[in-house]
C-alpha cells in the first residue's frame, strides 16, 4: 500500500516503536537515550493529508540514557521536571506527502513551551502479521535546541565550550497497528 492510500486510525505499538535522542556531551562525544514509555493516534487519510489527525504523549519521567544519575539529572528541574510536567507532547498540524516521504509539521511541547518542529519522514511500507494486524513503519530525525524549549541546563568546560550540546537530534522509529 503506498504512503498516499494509507486511510484510517492507527495506534502507536510501543514495543515496536523508538522515540529517542542524541547529544554531544562535553564537546567531543556524544550521548544517546530513549523514552520507554509513550502512546500515540493517527487519524490518516493519504488521499488528502490535510485531514490527517495525529497526537503523541510522551512520559519525560521514562527517559533512558543507561545511567540512572544522568537520568534522574534530565528528570529534574534542571532539564524536563518530570514531576511537574510528567509529559512532552507532540500533535501534528501539518501533513505533505511526496513519493515515499511524508513531512509531519506539529506542535512539540516540552514543559509548558510549544513550537513547531517538522520530521522528515520515510514510510518504510505496510504488512499483514501473523495475528492479522495491518502494520505500518515510519522513520525519521529532526534537529532541535533544547534551550528553544526552556531547557537551558549546562556547565562551562575548562577547555571552551559547554557540557551539553543546545542541539538534539530527534529520531523516531515507528510501527502503527490499524485499528478496525
Amino acid at each position: 500500500m503506498s504512503l498516499s492510500e494509507l486511510s484510517g486510525t492507527f495506534v502507536l505499538d510501543p514495543t515496536h516503536s523508538t522515540f529517542s535522542f542524541v547529544t554531544r556531551h562535553a564537546m567531543v562525544t556524544k550521548v544517546r537515550g530513549s523514552f520507554e514509555e509513550f502512546e500515540g493516534k493517527a487519524v490518516v487519510d493519504g488521499a488528502h493529508p490535510e485531514n490527517t489527525e495525529l497526537e503523541v504523549s510522551i512520559n519525560t519521567g521514562s527517559v533512558n540514557t543507561r545511567n540512572a544519575d544522568r537520568d534522574a539529572h534530565i528528570r529534574s528541574v534542571d532539564f524536563f521536571d518530570s514531576e511537574q510536567y510528567p509529559n512532552m507532547r507532540f500533535v501534528g498540524t501539518g501533513f505533505v506527502i511526496s513519493g515515499d516521504e511524508v513531512a509531519v509539521t506539529g506542535d512539540l511541547t516540552i514543559k509548558d513551551v510549544t513550537n513547531e518542529v517538522t520530521f522528515p519522514l520515510e514510510y518504510a511500507g505496510s504488512a499483514k502479521d501473523p495475528f492479522g494486524n495491518t502494520r505500518v513503519g515510519f522513520e525519521g530525525a529532526t534537529q532541535i535546541l533544547r534551550s528553544d524549549f526552556g531547557l537551558t541546563w549546562n556547565a562551562a568546560l575548562e577547555t571552551g565550550g559547554f557540557l551539553v550540546s543546545d542541539k538534539v537530534t530527534l529520531e523516531v522509529e515507528i510501527s502503527a497497528i490499524q485499528q478496525a
